[in-house]
């Protein structure tokens, strides 16, 4: 029997992944990990950390990463990036063993592993309709206000013709910002005013909705098909790492491959 996304995430670990309730293709598999504290070690790097830039061990990070590779039944190492918050997208596959300074990675070929790390930021997996091309994006505010979201849809023949899902990211009831945050999006677009909730007990500060705003930014493009954004990384502290919850925390991937 031939390999299906359904086939390969049907037994997976609920305490370890959260798989995208989306109609992605059959041979479109996309995953997020899950902090998993079934892991006997100490916080804040309890669970299933896949960051090897905290303090974690070495070797713990590998036998990590490995796991994953497992549990997927991935035939390569995923396509892991040095995140900068930029708009900078790769594709793969990538020449040379250096790690690329990029905030998204996307391919048309069977095998090749899109991934991205968050701890707060917004993760985008995106994948046309036929199956054809996927990619995976790390959307932190900063990457978002300037494009990143945009530049990566580039990458596909039409923008209308993909889905997107937003995987864990911080909630709005969490996510405080100030006045520049906010000003770095309505500049750009009137609209995004109604993602911000004012805090009235402080004065410029306000409460963001980084989905709300992801999303605005996809519609704009002409993406109708969005699903995802109902987790929230800091106040589902068993579920997820949260960087504003504890800066020394580790990281969750999200990841999506073509079959």
């Amino acid at each position: 029997m031939a390999r299906t996304a359904v086939l390969l995430t049907a037994n997976l670990s609920k305490q370890r992944y959260l798989v995208p309730d989306w109609p992605a293709p059959a041979n479109v598999l996309a995953v997020a990990s899950k902090r998993d504290l079934s892991q006997t070690d100490a916080p804040p790097l309890a669970g299933f950390n896949l960051a090897r830039h905290v303090a974690d061990d070495n070797a713990r990070v590998s036998d990590h990463r490995q796991q994953l590779r497992t549990d997927l039944q991935l035939t390569q190492e995923p396509a892991w990036l040095n995140q900068i918050h930029g708009t900078q997208v790769v594709t793969l596959p990538l020449t040379g063993d250096a790690i690329v300074d990029a905030d998204a990675s996307t391919s048309d070929q069977s095998g090749q592993v899109c991934v991205v790390m968050t701890a707060d930021c917004l993760p985008v997996l995106f994948c046309d309709r036929k199956g054809t091309r996927v990619a995976a994006v790390h959307a932190g505010w900063r990457g978002l206000a300037a494009g990143v979201l945009e530049n990566t849809l580039g990458y596909f023949p039409s923008p209308t013709e993909v889905m997107a899902w937003f995987g864990p990211a911080i909630g709005q009831q969490a996510f405080e910002v100030g006045e520049d945050v906010r000003q770095a999006f309505v500049s750009a677009d009137a609209q995004a005013a109604a993602c911000f909730v004012p805090r009235a007990e402080q004065p410029n500060k306000y409460l963001a909705d980084i989905y709300a705003l992801a999303r605005l930014r996809l519609q704009a493009c002409g993406v109708k098909a969005i699903y995802g954004g109902e987790a929230c990384t800091l106040t589902q502290s068993q579920d997820y790492y949260s960087h504003r919850r504890n800066p020394a925390s580790g990281r969750q991937v999200s990841l999506i491959t073509l079959l």
